[in-house]
């Protein structure tokens, strides 16, 4: 099976050695035309190469999309009914993914999150798959998202023969970045204002879930804030408890949320996302305020609590989330930057679908 295989993917392109962002160099034969996502939200950067049709490349993906993030799934269902059909996989991180079922759908490679990597290779499915002549490629937007947003991109552009794309993509994505930063490096006696990040708020009763040092515990740091927890989480994942809160005080909260019906169904999750009922999402986001870590802090005493969309941890659009966090935290400096403007002209240029907004909330919004 594996010589026939690896027969046929060597007809179909040229082989060439890549690095993936661990520095692993492997063979692919390219353009590919056979992908197995490691994550079903891997649609967020793959769809930005293969923007007309994006799904043509995709002969499996794993169940999370539509779990994690139901908005935009429908959004993206309703244009692509296709993609039902797709055959989905477990996740390698828990020990579910079929590599039967890889090899039957004959894929020229596997995409995988950074974070599944020691799941992987404990299990042993890099050999295996090997073995059977299917490569493997990690790409990271959530552990170092910053930092290694622009190479997975160009890792993808090359895997998709998409390489002038992607360097367009990037070139946008570093410029509104810049936007920021920029202005920031700029500002004389900027007094930067201490943000607590709340990860998933109301998706359990435990309270709280934020970000170390990275990823939108890094955009905050870019939009001109002192993140409260990178000096608590030494990763980029954590907890802070209740009473870190109440004696940091912070100048202003931030909440990550979505549709998680299908996860929580009837949950205090915040639903922000594509075409979110604004609204509700408020109502939500001031009912997650009533508990005792955020009553009598100066963010809720101020109306400085915000709310986003909990997928830009895990996506090449950060950028839009720098720049509504630097708009909450420095109103006055940014006054003239429209996030949401930065958004639709993503979706103009580089998306399979239609911007939809509802990404961001704030209790002090007058709408």
């Amino acid at each position: 099976m594996s010589l026939t295989f690896a027969a046929g993917v060597a007809e179909a392109g040229e082989k060439i050695k890549v690095k993936d962002i661990t520095g692993r160099e492997v063979e692919v034969s390219v353009p590919v035309e056979r992908v197995i996502l490691g994550e079903g939200r891997q649609i967020y950067f793959t769809g930005a190469m293969d923007t007309d049709a994006p799904f043509k490349r995709i002969v499996g993906w794993r169940d999370d999309f539509q779990k994690a993030d139901l908005d935009g799934y429908n959004i993206y269902l309703k244009k692509f009914p296709e993609m039902a059909k797709i055959p989905t996989f477990g996740g390698m991180k828990d020990g579910t993914f079929d590599i039967e079922q890889a090899v039957t759908l004959k894929p020229d490679v596997i995409i995988m999150n950074i974070d599944a990597k020691s799941a992987t290779e404990e299990s042993g499915y890099i050999e295996k798959l090997s073995k059977v002549g299917i490569p493997l490629v990690y790409v990271d937007f959530r552990e170092k998202s910053l930092e290694n947003t622009d190479p997975s991109m160009r890792l993808i552009g090359t895997l998709f023969g998409k390489e002038q794309k992607a360097d367009e993509f990037i070139r946008f994505h570093d410029a509104q970045i810049a936007r920021v930063t920029d202005v920031i490096a700029k500002a004389k006696d900027l007094k930067k204002p201490v943000v607590f990040m709340e990860r998933a708020g109301g998706y359990s009763d435990d309270c709280c879930m934020s970000f170390g040092p990275e990823n939108f515990g890094k955009m905050v740091e870019m939009a001109g804030g002192i993140n409260l927890a990178t000096g608590i989480i030494p990763g980029t994942f954590g907890t802070v408890n209740p009473e870190q809160i109440i004696a940091s005080n912070p100048d202003q909260v931030i909440v990550t949320g979505a549709n998680w019906e299908l996860y929580v169904p009837g949950g205090a999750w915040v639903g922000v996302g594509p075409g979110a009922d604004k609204a509700l999402a408020k109502k939500k986001l001031s009912a997650l305020m009533a508990r005792p870590a955020f009553t009598d802090i100066k963010a809720v005493k101020e109306g400085n609590v915000h709310a986003v969309w909990h997928q830009f941890y895990n996506n090449p659009y950060q950028f839009v989330a720098i720049q509504q966090i630097a708009k909450w935290l420095h109103p006055d400096l940014f006054a003239d930057l429209d996030p949401e403007a930065t958004f639709q002209e993503l979706h103009t240029r580089f998306l399979p679908v239609d911007y939809h907004t509802g990404y961001f909330v704030s209790l002090n919004d007058k709408n």
